[in-house]
């Protein structure tokens, strides 16, 4: 076996990884705490011991460290928080109602900053393009992730058959965000969970059979 050629180089790219993660996960502290156009480079730094030099080793600058906070942090989290729970479920509708009433009971200093999604399209989307596009991609798949799982729920007679799945889809997204938004701003646990209680009846009204869940 020749595994000795090849240890320092998988060390190296190991290493570098490990770094790439640690600046995002600063970044995206930073941003979510400041936003984005506020977020302080040296405050990220200070954060992970890191230099500027590797800083700039991958990321060219602050920008490009924004946008990959935008994908690589939260486009990850959404879609493990979303996408996948509800792609793989047998009862997709209930497993929605499911994923509404666990967030639903999230805790007050969860609710304190806001969601990092609907900051930054607040922020970012009227002043910088690439911002909004790759913002909005996230907003799309998590708006077609609850289509696709309407129009499942649909096909199965779970869903009254006059349903619009992808007008519903973006109004949850919408309502979604909105309760988020208003709890930011009341800094209230018992405000975010009536709104979002409010949500739930919506979804459960779309059911063929409103009183199955």
């Amino acid at each position: 076996m020749h595994t000795g050629r090849y240890a320092i180089p998988t060390m190296v790219t190991r290493q570098r990884d490990q770094t790439r993660h640690r600046l995002l996960d600063a970044a995206f502290a930073e941003i979510h705490r400041h936003g984005f156009q506020a977020a302080s480079v040296a405050d990220i730094l200070a954060d992970t011991g890191l230099t500027k030099g590797a800083l700039y080793h991958h990321f060219p600058d602050k920008k490009s460290l924004g946008l990959a906070v935008v994908d690589e942090i939260i486009g990850k989290r959404m879609a493990d928080l979303f996408v996948q729970p509800l792609m793989t479920a047998e009862r997709p509708v209930q497993a929605l109602l499911d994923l509404l009433e666990e967030k639903s009971r999230q805790p007050e200093a969860s609710l304190r900053l806001g969601c990092p999604l609907n900051n930054l399209m607040q922020e970012m989307s009227p002043v910088d393009e690439d911002f909004r596009t790759h913002l909005h991609r996230i907003l799309v798949s998590w708006q077609t992730t609850f289509e696709k799982a309407l129009r499942r729920a649909q096909a199965a007679g779970e869903l009254r058959p006059e349903v619009d799945c992808r007008a519903a889809a973006l109004f949850i997204v919408a309502a979604w965000e909105g309760c988020v938004g208003v709890a930011k701003n009341m800094q209230s646990v018992a405000g975010f969970s009536g709104c979002m209680g409010q949500l739930q009846s919506y979804v459960t009204s779309l059911l063929a059979d409103s009183s199955a869940a």
